[in-house]
């Protein structure tokens, strides 16, 4: 089963998405797609904080230099296990890190670059064997950002997060720490 848990920043996706993996009662890895850089103190911090709150649970640390594999694992994820990805967000902000020159000089190439890797995605979890619970920022809630990287990752996540929500059994939006179960009380856009 795929489950796309959304919201805003803060607002206790990650929380909610770890206790629907739970309550799946199968084993839970954590597909944690955030890059690393070690001369951040803050962001070395959040990811101890997250370490931590785990609880000692298996995790995949996608912390690579050259950009996790987000479809390849959950391509190769076994049957009756569970895959908690957190996050989308995290997941599309380190391949625009990559595409950054690129962005500067030709956005419409760094954004055509940057959905390309939306197919590989949806493919795989249209075919995965495992629960895959993903966690996805609602980033297009507020302004339009000023500059054309703001935009590409904006656009992006958006784009992304609705055809992962297009593929999972339940969608559920987290506000202020309630969860709503978006496919029984909305009407998909097509």
């Amino acid at each position: 089963m795929i489950v796309l848990v959304t919201g805003p920043v803060r607002s206790g996706k990650s929380t909610h998405a770890a206790r629907v993996a739970r309550d799946f009662g199968a084993p839970v890895t954590h597909v944690l797609t955030a890059r690393v850089d070690p001369t951040d103190p803050e962001m070395s911090d959040r990811i101890a904080r997250h370490r931590r709150d785990r609880g000692g649970e298996p995790a995949v640390e996608l912390w690579q230099p050259d950009g996790p594999d987000l479809p390849g694992i959950i391509g190769a994820a076994a049957p009756q296990t569970t895959l908690l990805v957190d996050s989308l967000g995290t997941w599309s902000a380190g391949h625009l890190l990559d595409l950054e020159a690129l962005a500067e000089h030709d956005p419409l190439a760094a954004f055509a670059r940057l959905e390309a890797l939306t197919d590989p995605l949806i493919g795989q979890l249209r075919t995965a064997r495992a629960n895959v619970i993903l966690v996805g920022e609602e980033a297009g809630w507020g302004l339009v950002p000023v500059t054309a990287q703001g935009r590409i990752f904006r656009d992006h996540l958006g784009r992304l997060t609705r055809r992962v929500g297009q593929c999972a059994a339940r969608v559920e939006l987290v506000v202020a720490g309630f969860a709503l179960d978006l496919r029984s009380c909305g009407v998909p856009v097509t």
